[in-house]
């Protein structure tokens, strides 16, 4: 008796764990771009890394981190940066990379998720604030808090995330990994032929489906932002499919949810902005950035075999609806786990300021000029990664009944846009504005608690 097959398309990856400013021209050392587990070549195929090698290079790292002063190493509820002294620091910078910036400006002195916006027309000033401490190497090439394990803000990301908002307001701001039209239709070539299925065919299946492509827009694609994109993106796949297992407790691979019976709907999931409506002061001068800030969404795709093409349905199957859920409701721990995450809601965070700044005029309300900081035409370069193109399949096969689940599909999506658009007065943060003001050695701290 033939055993009936569900295609969830082939999704799979090796390990892009894409991290903090160091390490992306290290060419010289010897290390490329292998960071935090992986190793992008110059054809911009992923693979994972030797542990030995990941072991050299979080050593380089270490070597290269001043760290923080005991000051800086301080948790503090609210850290408070001056935008004003970023743009003054890009500025005496010049065309060099951010990679040799202070480390306090280059981290944006620890602060591990943007809060606040308080503008100062009075001294010409716009400042971020929100929770922050010291930073520390990990282990695996990534630069987070000292206490909490949660990633810093990287001034690299937020360069980009002002670059982009354009992009963003089009609603191109996104990456995806998908298998080729041609990969499915080798795919179902090579199942209409079997008999039979067995786990021993997974690997007849990776090959018919081929390399998969990458696709990032909006983004330059040799940024670390859109290495974060693509690392996020990939993670999600790899715990929904149970090709690693999930980083924290009460996540579940959506493979172990599966129905016996898929058919050839194939759930695709995606991160996206999340947050409750902005916070805003009566007078305009105070803003808060509200909610978890990443959800997952999915909908149903069906599958045209024949041709290898897919369409969404508009509809979503409850099994993945209850996995995208879960996965949102763990989000603050995958965060701290799997830092990927964490850096994703940062990078996200930076695009919903980044469409603020721009709907709302905040530098000419706060009579503050950063074309270093917020123009496209900006002189501050980036360091240059090897552009993520593509990337092995891998699969994992479960045993559904008479059925074998394969597979999975996804991405990431910023409509920021969105966000920055839905505002609501909140009288209390002009008493955050106020007592920000207020700091001790302003005019040579760019940073203050």
């Amino acid at each position: 008796m033939s055993v009936r097959v569900c295609a969830v398309l082939a999704l799979v990856l090796s390990l892009v764990a894409c991290t903090s400013a160091f390490a992306g021209n290290n060419r010289g050392n010897g290390y490329g771009n292998q960071v935090g587990g992986v190793s992008i070549s110059a054809e911009g195929a992923l693979g994972n890394t030797d542990p030995l090698e990941l072991k050299q290079l979080n050593e380089l790292l270490l070597e290269q981190l001043q760290g923080p002063t005991a000051k800086q190493k301080k948790p503090t509820e609210l850290r408070k940066i001056s935008l004003r002294s970023i743009e003054q620091a890009l500025s005496e910078h010049g065309q060099n990379t951010c990679r040799t910036l202070p480390e306090e400006i280059k981290f944006l002195a620890g602060i591990q998720r943007l809060q606040y916006v308080l503008l100062y027309p009075e001294s010409n000033d716009i400042v971020l604030a929100g929770p922050g401490e010291g930073w520390k190497m990990d282990g695996k090439g990534n630069t987070v808090g000292v206490t909490t394990g949660r990633p810093v803000l990287n001034l690299e990301d937020l360069l980009v995330a002002f670059r982009t908002v354009e992009s963003a307001r089009q609603g191109k701001l996104s990456c995806s990994i998908d298998p080729t039209a041609e990969g499915r239709q080798r795919y179902e070539q090579l199942m209409s032929t079997q008999k039979t299925f067995t786990a021993g065919i997974v690997g007849a299946i990776e090959k018919a489906f081929g390399d998969q492509q990458i696709t990032i827009s909006g983004a330059p694609e040799t940024s670390h932002f859109a290495c974060v994109l693509v690392a996020a993106d990939y993670k999600m796949k790899r715990i929904g499919m149970k090709l690693e297992p999930s980083p924290v407790k009460g996540l579940v691979s959506f493979i172990d949810m599966a129905p016996a019976k898929i058919d050839n709907m194939m759930p695709r999931w995606w991160m996206a902005c999340n947050y409750e409506p902005m916070g805003r002061s009566e007078d305009g001068l105070a803003w808060e950035l509200r909610g978890k800030g990443v959800k997952v969404q999915t909908e149903d795709e069906f599958v045209n075999n024949a041709a290898g093409t897919v369409r969404g349905t508009g509809k979503a199957s409850p099994i993945a609806q209850k996995w995208s859920d879960q996965f949102t409701s763990k989000y603050d721990e995958l965060a701290v786990q799997e830092p990927v995450f964490g850096e994703l809601r940062n990078v996200m965070d930076m695009c919903v300021i980044a469409a603020l700044f721009a709907k709302e005029g905040l530098p000419a309300k706060a009579k503050c000029d950063l074309p270093q900081l917020t123009s496209t035409s900006s002189k501050s370069g980036l360091d240059k990664w090897n552009s993520p193109k593509k990337v092995a399949t891998q699969s994992s096969a479960t045993k559904k009944g008479n059925n074998w689940v394969i597979t999975a599909s996804g991405g990431v999506s910023i409509n920021s846009w969105e966000a920055a658009d839905k505002t609501v007065v909140q009288p209390a943060i002009s008493g955050t504005r106020d007592s920000a003001k207020a700091r001790t050695g302003a005019a040579e701290a760019p940073w203050w608690n």
